[in-house]
């Protein structure tokens, strides 16, 4: 098994450990031999430096990760400016709640994701606790082709029954198996519908249109991967829980805009 050390050692922590190497120099009351350091007298300086302090190590990989990290998620935020209105208003997507609401929540999902099935538990009761939230749903099947026929399904549904789609939703969320084409037009079937209508929508150039459109918002945000969600001008990578939802709910409504 690797160590932590070596697991932890990229490209990009060696850039710092050089970086750490010019600060040791210029703090190192050395003396060197006609005023000139040469590469040995600097690699053994260096390395000293670090066998004394290893910990220093740890600390310039933390530092570096929590910079990387900041500037991704101000790299993000700065996205969602630019798409804000696809991203919040498009015709093509699906929403739930108070369609006047405050605040805005923006969840990208795939039916086959098991951190989705287990995360639509938030989102419903943040639905049933908060009458002034409005939740935006976005297809993105990432999870291979039964996925992306689940999406169309759930488009179609949305479609011809937009009034069904919560309930065909949480049927299909809570199906077992891989989720595809005839799983879906199964739960369809189950919410009411007749599956040679939806099958017919399933036709309609707007289905390969609107999973199309996530896809290009999903790039533009940096998402690879589902739950993710945006609400205001953060997007939350990940199944981050109840809590953190409805952290990031509450700071929007704060800032006095319904998407800050």
């Amino acid at each position: 098994m690797k160590t932590i050390f070596a697991t932890a050692l990229t490209a990009s922590l060696r850039l710092a450990i050089l970086s750490l190497a010019t600060v040791v120099l210029l703090q190192a009351p050395v003396q060197a031999q006609d005023g000139v350091l040469k590469r040995g007298d600097v690699e053994t300086i260096v390395r000293e430096y670090l066998l004394e302090n290893p910990e220093i190590i740890r600390q310039a990989f933390e530092e570096l990760e929590r910079r990387e990290l900041a500037a991704a998620d101000a790299a993000r935020a700065e996205a969602v400016s630019t798409v804000s209105d696809v991203l919040f208003n498009s015709t093509r997507q699906v929403e739930l709640g108070n369609p006047d609401g405050d605040v805005t929540l923006v969840e990208f999902f795939d039916y086959n994701c098991g951190y989705c099935k287990r995360a639509m538990a938030d989102m419903m009761q943040l639905l049933q606790e908060d009458d002034k939230l409005r939740v935006v749903l976005k297809e993105f099947p990432v999870l291979g082709e039964g996925s992306v026929q689940a999406a169309q399904v759930a488009v179609a549904v949305n479609a011809i029954a937009p009034e069904k789609y919560l309930e065909f939703h949480r049927e299909l969320m809570a199906a077992r198996g891989q989720a595809n084409r005839a799983s879906a037009l199964e739960a369809a079937v189950n919410t009411g519908l007749k599956a040679d209508a939806v099958e017919t929508a399933m036709n309609d150039p707007e289905v390969r249109a609107t999973i199309e459109e996530v896809y290009t918002l999903a790039r533009r945000l940096g998402l690879n991967g589902t739950p993710a969600y945006v609400v205001g001008d953060e997007v939350l990578m990940g199944a981050v829980g109840y809590d953190r939802l409805k952290q990031g709910i509450e700071a929007a409504r704060n800032c006095g805009e319904a998407t800050c």
